[in-house]
């Protein structure tokens, strides 16, 4: 089989590896010019492979969302594991206390349902280390901020079971931000809060308290986040159309492409492509209507998915498509997409490199 990208079965997806790579070490050398750590996030890729080259860049550590993502990753030697999820229910705690015991992890809590069940599986040699989960605005999770948060600290810190170690928030408002000032803005708060919460936190004896947050918009406004200790964005490895959308990223920073061929042209101007809600997924972008940008034709529009088809829509006086054609799709979310598929293609200069095993796929319990 030919090693051209264009050789491919479709749909597929493909890795830009040297894009991927010149997003790795721009993010992780912003990071350390502010003296802000990098955990990032690996549930974009699910990939021990790019998880490596990470770490390899000068990452500290990484973030899972899930226990069972934790447990791949420490079955391929990375031990340095923030679990940025509620961790509930007695199953998930015994496996928690397994990995406690092998691997650097740290969990997050936000209850005292969590904190209790935490506690029963720690231990004054084997504590489990957790940022306390702060509300930044999104209600998505976490304590309120002030004296809710203050007083969960104090309840948290009496259980012998499990050590404080910081705070952590997700804002996920900064998605709405309509310009580099508002993602600016957004940042700046996120890191006065998490700086208050540190303070509070020294004030009951937490010593050096951990601060994380971030996410991958605010990586080009990281001067708006200096006091703060580490950040967990995840979607910069690839990027993708929110983020062209938000002004995070340009065209040439995408490294994530899903190959399509059209397969049909019913009648002018409306087309199907092979690629459908099981490779795209049906998640919108934070301002472009569709499905995805079609890489070169702006004005062919993916309007619409069935399972396994992709209806466009275009000019047939402006455009011609062919059966066979084969097209590039940057997706609107990059983070679903590996999920979907056992391996994806790493390519360099339009060739084939190798095939990236997505390790993780399916852990989401």
């Amino acid at each position: 089989m030919s090693n051209h990208i264009y050789d491919i079965p479709s749909p597929a997806v493909i890795i830009d590896l040297d894009v991927a790579e010149r997003n790795i070490y721009r993010v992780t050398n912003a990071a350390k010019k502010e003296g802000i750590n990098l955990r990032p996030h690996i549930k974009t890729h699910k990939s021990v492979y790019l998880t490596k080259k990470l770490l390899e860049a000068g990452a500290k550590g990484i973030t899972v969302a899930k226990i069972s993502e934790a447990e791949v990753m420490i079955e391929n030697g990375i031990d340095n594991i923030l679990i940025a999820y509620p961790v509930l229910g007695k199953e998930k705690w015994e496996r928690l206390r397994k990995l406690n015991r092998i691997a650097q992890i740290m969990t997050t809590v936000d209850s005292m349902e969590i904190a209790n069940g935490l506690n029963e599986i720690g231990t004054k040699d084997y504590p489990i280390n957790v940022l306390i989960e702060v509300d930044s605005g999104t209600h998505r999770c976490g304590v309120q901020p002030g004296n809710d948060f203050i007083k969960f600290a104090l309840k948290v810190k009496e259980m012998e079971g499990i050590k404080i170690r910081g705070v952590f928030t997700y804002n996920g408002l900064i998605y709405g931000s309509k310009s580099l000032d508002e993602i600016k803005s957004h940042a700046e708060a996120e890191a006065n809060l998490l700086k208050k919460c540190v303070e509070q936190l020294k004030d009951i004896g937490i010593e050096e308290p951990i601060s994380s947050g971030g996410n991958t918009p605010i990586t080009i406004a990281l001067d708006k986040m200096k006091g703060v200790t580490e950040i967990r964005p995840g979607n910069f490895i690839f990027n993708d159309v929110t983020g062209l959308d938000l002004g995070v990223a340009e065209e040439k920073d995408c490294a994530i492409r899903i190959l399509a061929r059209v397969v049909s042209i019913p009648l002018p101007g409306h087309a199907a492509i092979d690629a459908g809600s099981k490779t795209l997924t049906s998640d919108t972008a934070a301002r472009s209507p569709g499905f995805g940008y079609i890489v070169g034709m702006p004005d062919v529009k993916i309007v619409k998915l069935n399972e396994e088809h992709g209806l466009l829509k275009y000019d047939p006086d402006k455009r011609k498509l062919s059966i066979g054609q084969v097209i590039e799709i940057i997706p609107n979310h990059a983070c679903v997409i590996p999920n979907l598929c056992d391996f994806i293609y790493g390519v360099r200069n339009g060739k084939i490199e190798k095939e990236i095993k997505i390790d993780a796929r399916g852990k989401n319990y």
